[in-house]
């Protein structure tokens, strides 16, 4: 009888004898077109990122912004260098001597020619350059030289005999100074690309990167020049003074640095010496323009960089030269310097010998770098390696 169901009912709260009925959901009614109505959908709660997740579209993110940003950057560097394209004379580019390949991969020579039009003298309409040097690169060893070229240096120049180097171009401007350095050279170093540098618009291209640090080898009082004062004071200022060994300059501290032609505390400073000063100018805002900080105001001053210089360079290729001298260590670039002795006829001009010839050869590679023999007097020629003054001997 244990599995039998007793013929009874529980009543008062209890229930009908039986087995226990099951609950069924309520059946749906039908909608009026006759289709049965949706099952409600369920919700399933959202999954919180996980870090890696978010650390991957941060990244993601960074990555977008930087490729924005780096063609903004360009776009406007390239703005400013095609305006540098426009100013160079069309004489030049004829006599450039194409290199076959990309600067990232072919060794390149590029002329820079450093004009100083500001100078409040007699030479103030006197268009000769100033500072001349080739600069000479290796990809393929990531080497860097930087040929110095003394104003002063005879040479024959193409249809005017011998002159001083930097008489060339006056005589016929970029494209016969091109073709002087090329006779000296013996065209071992053909130039294939020109830069000229107007130091009077230099220091504004200084400012923009924030100004320079610059290493000056020995105190300095100039000779009087541009007086910062009013003309009561004048009269008795002696000059500008730099202190020795390594300090901040804005553009015009930079400039006056550049300028100076007379060291008063030296008497054995010379034209070789100003060149020096420019070319560490020189160096020091390439230094600061290749520096990573520049990267985030190109967008907005890309093009004011260039605002000093004319020259056939391209856009990119000034990135292909960018990424060469990035990677060639400043310690090992070497710096080298033409030169020669005094005439012995009492002119300002240098003679060359040839010690010049072996010095283009450790320019290229051939032999290695040499300092000035001793004896060779302050226009001695010979290379350094390292960031370091040439001596004068």
């Amino acid at each position: 009888m244990a599995g039998v169901e007793k013929p009874y009912r529980v009543y008062r709260g209890g229930r009908v004898k039986g087995r226990v009925p099951l609950e069924r959901p309520p059946e749906r009614s039908a909608r009026r077109d006759g289709r049965q109505p949706a099952k409600p959908k369920i919700r399933r709660p959202r999954r919180r990122w996980s870090w890696k997740r978010r650390i991957l579209v941060a990244v993601l993110a960074l990555f977008v912004l930087f490729v924005i940003w780096a063609v903004a950057g360009y776009l406007a560097f390239r703005s400013g260098v095609t305006s540098a394209n426009k100013r160079l004379p069309a004489s030049v580019p004829p006599v450039l001597v194409k290199q076959g390949g990309l600067i990232l991969t072919k060794p390149t020579t590029i002329l820079l020619l450093g004009l100083d039009h500001a100078n409040n003298d007699q030479r103030v309409n006197d268009f000769h350059s100033d500072s001349i040097m080739l600069l000479h690169t290796d990809p393929s060893r990531h080497r860097v030289v930087y040929l110095s070229i003394p104003r002063d240096l005879r040479v024959a120049i193409p249809g005017h005999g011998e002159q001083k180097i930097n008489a060339a171009f006056q005589f016929g401007g970029a494209a016969l100074a091109i073709q002087a350095i090329e006779g000296l050279t013996g065209h071992t170093l053909d130039v294939n690309h020109v830069m000229f540098v107007d130091f009077a618009s230099f220091k504004q291209v200084i400012d923009a990167v924030g100004g320079i640090d610059i290493n000056v080898p020995e105190p300095i009082l100039s000779n009087p020049f541009d007086c910062p004062y009013d003309t009561k004071r004048c009269p008795t200022w002696k000059g500008w003074r730099f202190a020795k060994g390594k300090q901040h300059m804005d553009g015009r501290r930079a400039e006056i640095y550049s300028r100076i032609r007379e060291n008063q505390l030296n008497p054995a400073d010379s034209d070789i010496t100003r060149g020096e000063r420019q070319q560490a100018v020189i160096r020091a805002v390439e230094a600061k323009l290749l520096s990573f900080s520049i990267f985030f105001k190109l967008p907005f001053s890309g093009g004011d960089y260039v605002k000093a210089l004319t020259t056939d360079l391209s856009a990119w290729q000034f990135v292909q030269l960018g990424w060469v001298l990035k990677r060639a260590p400043a310690a090992r670039a070497l710096h080298c310097r033409l030169g020669g002795s005094g005439d012995p006829n009492g002119s300002s001009d240098i003679i060359g010998g040839q010690e010049n010839i072996a010095v283009i050869g450790m320019v290229t590679g051939q032999s290695a770098a040499q300092p000035p023999p001793p004896g060779s007097g302050p226009f001695g020629p010979g290379c350094v390696v390292g960031d370091k003054a040439l001596p004068r001997r």
